[in-house]
């Protein structure tokens, strides 16, 4: 595994996501709603993160605690998707981003009770600020929902365990 170019110049204080002993942020974040295996009202989605392409993949299947209109994922649900599968592709840049914004397209109604797909790819690197992309698709590929985010890199220190 190595890490992308990009990733490879990175300031001292931003080089590692591994400043308190050998935990990373996400192994430290257990009661992250999107990510967090300790959150009872959370999602517990599980990335598969591709370090060489930095792209991660989760597979999600929501039923009505997550409802908006009759059937459908509530939008806001949507766009917490996307952005957990975009900050997801910080780790692989080896760097402590937030986001800064991000801008969501709903093409189609996402279904409750299905088998869908959220993935993200990472679009480029300027300085500290980070361009990601993420979708939802269902079982046959068709995307039903998209988005872009820009991210932006901080100082680990700001993050208090």
């Amino acid at each position: 595994m190595s890490i992308p170019e990009e990733a490879r110049h990175l300031p001292p204080a931003m080089d590692t996501l591994t400043d308190h002993g050998d935990a990373t942020l996400d192994e430290r974040a257990t009661n992250c709603f999107g990510c967090g295996l300790t959150n009872p009202q959370g999602l517990h989605l599980k990335f598969a993160i591709d370090y060489e392409a930095v792209t991660a993949t989760a597979p999600v299947n929501l039923t009505r605690l997550h409802e908006g209109p009759p059937g459908h994922i509530h939008g806001g649900i949507i766009a917490t998707l996307l952005d957990e599968a975009m900050s997801k592709l910080n780790r692989p840049l080896n760097v402590l981003a937030m986001t800064r914004n991000m801008q969501v397209d709903y093409l189609r109604p996402s279904p409750l009770n299905q088998p869908l797909t959220v993935t993200s790819r990472h679009l480029r690197r300027e300085g500290r600020k980070l361009y990601h992309h993420a979708e939802l698709a269902n079982a046959e590929g068709t995307i039903l929902a998209q988005a872009t985010g820009l991210f932006i890199a901080i100082d680990p220190s700001h993050i208090k365990a």
